[in-house]
């Protein structure tokens, strides 16, 4: 089943091959990681921040998604200001805080790289269908079908957890259990989590080998995965994001490239 509601899917975004999604987002992504600096993650956030208009995305689940890449930046953000490298003028010193002009800089920068290349990568993998995903990467990048089936049954199984520890907790109600000790009760749910999901993976397993799932020899796909003028556009996008983010960044001297000390 789908994960993409029919409104959703009508969005040129879903249709586009995840395979096409991935190389998009890993160019982005080497291009800001070669430099710690504020101005190409600015750029490159300036230019998704209007691509994700077209994502089809209501800015309340916009913010959902992308709530934990948000907690994450900022947390990295004050870390930096408070304990990165100093230098320039001293604005905040008590025992090992440190704030600075270098660890205010450096964390603006920390800030927006991890936004411009978490933001892209979230929006990108909710317009993801797994079975799609899983035909891409089998289809166009030839990865091994036994390899390729087996993440995707993992990953069909991901959902149930939530089921699964909502059952668990109303279970441990019932029997009168789970009414002190949040700590401890976490844990034995967590435990227990743990046990059905191994015995519920290994009842899969057998059930697909048992379907030929696993079988050596070459299979055929019922939906053939194409990869066309639309995916080459999106590659190209985002070449053109990471490129633009790059020069103008070396333009204005910020380049500061991770390697050169």
């Amino acid at each position: 089943m789908s994960v993409l509601t029919p409104q959703a899917g009508t969005q040129a975004i879903y249709r586009v091959n995840p395979v096409a999604k991935l190389g998009a987002t890993a160019i982005l992504s080497i291009a800001l990681v070669l430099s710690i600096d504020w101005v190409s993650a600015a750029v490159a956030l300036a230019f998704e921040s209007i691509l994700f208009l077209f994502a089809g995305l209501s800015l309340r689940r916009f913010a959902l998604r992308t709530l934990p890449v948000t907690i994450a930046a900022f947390f990295s953000a004050v870390t930096i200001l408070l304990y990165g490298q100093p230098s320039g003028r001293s604005y905040l010193q008590f025992l090992l805080i440190n704030v600075t002009d270098g660890s205010i800089e450096l964390a603006l920068a920390t800030l927006l790289r991890v936004l411009a290349i978490g933001l892209p990568a979230v929006v990108l993998f909710v317009t993801v269908d797994p079975t799609d995903l899983a035909d891409g990467l089998a289809q166009v990048l030839r990865l091994p079908s036994r390899f390729v089936l087996g993440a995707l049954g993992g990953l069909r199984l991901v959902g149930l957890f939530i089921d699964d520890w909502k059952s668990l907790e109303l279970a441990r109600r019932a029997r009168g259990i789970a009414d002190r000790g949040r700590l401890r009760r976490f844990a034995g749910q967590a435990f227990a989590l743990l046990v059905l999901s191994i015995r519920r993976g290994s009842k899969l397993a057998t059930a697909m080998e048992a379907r030929g799932f696993g079988a050596s020899h070459r299979r055929s796909w019922a939906r053939e995965s194409r990869f066309g003028a639309a995916e080459v556009a999106l590659l190209l996008i985002g070449g053109v994001v990471a490129v633009v983010s790059v020069t103008v960044s070396v333009a204005t001297g910020n380049w500061n490239f991770i390697a050169g000390g």
